[in-house]
């Protein structure tokens, strides 16, 4: 299975909001945030050398694509995640790869919200998708987990607000058909693409930075209508 750790955008009203809080921190100089930033980029996947290059780490693929084009490097910062502040789109961002397993994100994501004096609505959220073809992409702003893991760790720990974009990574198939098989979905979510497949999904990562960049620029409505794609 999927590996488990043990047990233990857009409103105006919000920007306002944003916006508030941000002048406050600059009033404050000093005493604000560790990693102060305008929005939180977090890219989910599992920590360690044996999935880097795996399926579900799509996300961590992108935030990496990100961090080249603001010019900075996600390094150590606690216990929770990998972080790095740069700029992207004329906007302050701080990138993260938690450092939990998926099913943990939420915690690093609340740590993440603290020490970057972002909100939930200001937080973009990069992932791979099962249920869409490899390389295609979805941006959407608030929704539900669909039984991902890491989705549903970040709902309950700071609210399901935040703006979504899935890579799709495609289901697997037994006999040409499609299969929820547990074992067999997590063999290929945890597997290494090869070929074809692994040049769609390095375009897609690519495609995925772009989205992200036309959020910071656009919004995620606009940037949705440009770059969701099947």
């Amino acid at each position: 299975m999927v590996p488990e750790a043990a047990a233990p955008g857009g409103d105006c009203k919000c920007a306002f909001g944003h916006t508030l809080r941000m002048a406050f921190r600059k009033l404050l100089g000093g005493g604000g945030p560790r990693f102060a930033a305008d929005w939180l980029i977090v890219g989910l996947g599992n920590p360690g050398e044996q999935y880097a290059r795996t399926r579900h780490n799509v996300g961590f693929w992108v935030v990496n694509t990100l961090a080249k084009r603001a010019h900075t490097q996600p390094k150590a910062a606690g216990s929770m995640m990998h972080i790095g502040v740069g700029e992207l789109a004329g906007h302050k961002v701080a990138l993260v790869k938690p450092k939990t397993f998926m099913n943990l994100s939420g915690r690093a994501v609340a740590q993440a919200l603290q020490w970057t004096g972002c909100d939930i609505q200001h937080t973009i959220v990069l992932y791979d998708e099962l249920d869409l073809n490899v390389g295609a992409l979805r941006v959407r702003a608030g929704g539900g987990h669909g039984g991902h893991n890491g989705l549903k760790s970040i709902g309950q720990a700071a609210g399901p607000e935040f703006v979504r974009v899935r890579v799709g990574i495609g289901r697997p198939t037994v006999n040409g058909e499609p299969t929820w098989d547990p074992e067999v979905v997590s063999d290929w979510v945890l597997g290494v693409p090869h070929g074809e497949d692994k040049r769609a999904l390095d375009a897609a990562v690519e495609y995925a930075a772009d989205a992200v960049e036309a959020i910071l620029a656009e919004g995620p409505e606009a940037a949705g209508n440009r770059f969701n794609r099947k």
